[in-house]
């Protein structure tokens, strides 16, 4: 094999590498680039529901980042305030392959819990378009902000995808999941353990 074509190989590798290693956006919403020149998660179409109201109450756990982010569809999710109900966060991106094979578990969970407990996807570091169209592919529902830069998970110091929050009704942190839960059977042993609701 000739010297030019390992390099070209080489080339084409580390471009398919980057696009695992974060945003691939190209609508601007992705980390790095400005956020007032990317169209907001409310400029697409998308099935999911809005997110919740909350109730006026600070959140218990101070370390919860005191942000509020916009959600597809309507409604603003915002972690300065107590759920209300115990919430199961989960964050997620396009590009990132254990989050497409965790989403559909997501929705599971969301359609097992009900009231019971509130399901919201967060996407982090990925574009407006790519997140709308995975979700139509994937036919999720559940609620989902948009956190173009991943600044929730970076507040906590965490990094790659999939991350999943477990919040009490109160606003408390209870538990953090890193990495991807690979059934809905593990999903409902982490609420029970750690949120106490039994599904």
């Amino acid at each position: 094999m000739s010297r030019r074509l390992l390099a070209g190989l080489g080339a084409a590798a580390l471009v398919l590498l980057a696009g695992c290693t974060g945003g691939g956006s190209d609508d601007g919403a992705a980390a790095g680039s400005s956020a007032s020149a990317s169209p907001g998660p409310g400029s697409v179409q998308t099935d999911l529901l809005p997110c919740p109201d909350q109730p006026d109450t600070p959140a218990a756990d101070e370390d919860l980042p005191k942000v509020s982010l916009p959600c597809f569809n309507g409604g603003t999710l915002d972690l300065g305030k107590a759920p209300g109900v115990p919430m199961v966060l989960n964050f997620w991106a396009s590009w990132c392959g254990p989050c497409r094979e965790e989403l559909p578990e997501m929705q599971q969970l969301a359609d097992a819990a009900g009231d019971r407990v509130r399901v919201v996807g967060v996407v982090s570091e990925d574009g407006v378009k790519q997140s709308a169209s995975f979700i139509g592919d994937a036919g999720t529902t559940f609620p989902g902000a948009f956190d173009s830069h991943g600044d929730v998970l970076a507040h906590f110091g965490i990094k790659g995808l999939p991350n999943t929050l477990f919040i009490t009704a109160d606003g408390q942190l209870a538990y953090t999941k890193v990495g991807q839960v690979k059934s809905l059977a593990d999903l409902q042993a982490l609420v029970s353990q750690h949120l106490g609701v039994q599904l």
